[in-house]
């Protein structure tokens, strides 16, 4: 089924799978309502070993699937493993409409003009091309709520989204065929309790599960000995007046380790971490611009955060422009 994109006779609805089946990246799933309708969920890139069914890999990004029968893309979220492909999909003459939440659409944007600058043009007239297409094709649809599709062969077909607790804005996405057979794509699913996000909700009653395993095997800490183990590495690093270096993803674990790291000066202010720096006076510096532009579309979408993060904004907290917290956001400020 992985391999071939030859439909069966009937057994509809019907799964290809163009990516993430022997490796963790390039997720793209495609649904086959009908003979000439189909949705594809993600369109992700190929990174380090992993490789297609069909051959692609991260030296060959371009679409080796057929995409004639594709009436809408779907996307879980905006990672670059499940969105990096968007340019090559468009590239390849896909002219539908892309869904995805409203936080999504926010930070698609943001994800989509570095990645195409990286990997497909740096030219101005390019950029600035390809992101007008991409404006043009975004719909954000609400949370929790059936969706219609528009069909070229009027296949009656539906999408709702979830929230999956993975990064702002993440989802999992049921697809639903003539108002009674429902496949579930998972997406990449979030523990309970991460800051910032509210919590994964279940999907609807399924006939089909396509799900992520990366972790399937694992069980994670909780966020209370997370924070504890953080706070204890600052005051390891800085007890010979050392330096904490914290590399992180610019979308997601990034603004969760600024919301624990506000709340651990939250907490400790007032206090000496040490004989020659209070707690008060801890600089944190985001070394990122792209994280700094993520950060500060995480702020502006606030009315999606928990109600945890939204109580400490009500207290004049700000848990991701926190006083101590310094950005760079050029070269110049990076260097110097």
């Amino acid at each position: 089924m992985e391999r071939s994109n030859n439909l069966p006779e009937g057994g509809f609805p019907h799964l290809f799978h163009h990516g993430a089946v022997r490796g963790v990246t390039g997720s793209a799933h495609e649904w086959v309502a009908s003979p000439g309708s189909s949705v594809l969920i993600d369109c992700g890139l190929f990174q380090g070993g992993d490789v297609g069914p069909a051959g692609a890999s991260a030296d060959d990004l371009a679409i080796d699937f057929d995409i004639s029968r594709i009436q809408a893309v779907v996307l879980t979220h905006v990672h670059i493993d499940h969105v990096g492909r968007l340019p090559w999909l468009l590239g390849a003459g896909y002219v539908g409409p892309i869904y995805c939440s409203g936080p999504s659409a926010k930070l698609l944007p943001i994800v989509l003009e570095d990645a195409f600058r990286l990997g497909v043009s740096r030219k101005p007239a390019d950029v600035e091309r390809f992101m007008a297409r991409l404006e043009a094709a975004l719909v954000p649809v609400p949370f929790g709520y059936w969706h219609a599709l528009e069909m070229a062969d009027g296949t009656v077909a539906e999408i709702r989204l979830g929230r999956a607790g993975h990064i702002l804005g993440s989802a999992h996405v049921s697809c639903r065929l003539a108002g009674e057979h429902i496949t579930v794509f998972s997406g990449d699913l979030g523990a309970a309790d991460a800051p910032i996000l509210p919590e994964p909700e279940p999907p609807p009653a399924a006939n089909v599960l396509v799900i992520e395993s990366t972790y399937g095997d694992r069980l994670h800490e909780g966020r209370e000995t997370r924070q504890q183990r953080l706070e204890d590495a600052l005051v390891r690093a800085l007890r010979d007046k050392g330096t904490l270096l914290i590399p992180a993803f610019s979308i997601g674990r990034t603004q969760e380790l600024l919301y624990e790291l506000e709340a651990i000066i939250h907490r400790q202010r007032g206090a000496a971490m040490h004989s020659f720096l209070d707690w008060d006076e801890l600089p944190i510096i985001l070394d990122s611009p792209l994280a700094s532009r993520f950060t500060q579309v995480y702020r502006e979408l606030e009315p999606y955060w928990d109600e945890e993060a939204r109580e400490r904004l009500r207290a004049d907290r700000r848990p991701l422009a926190f006083e101590q917290l310094l950005t760079v956001d050029s070269h110049e400020a990076h260097m110097k």
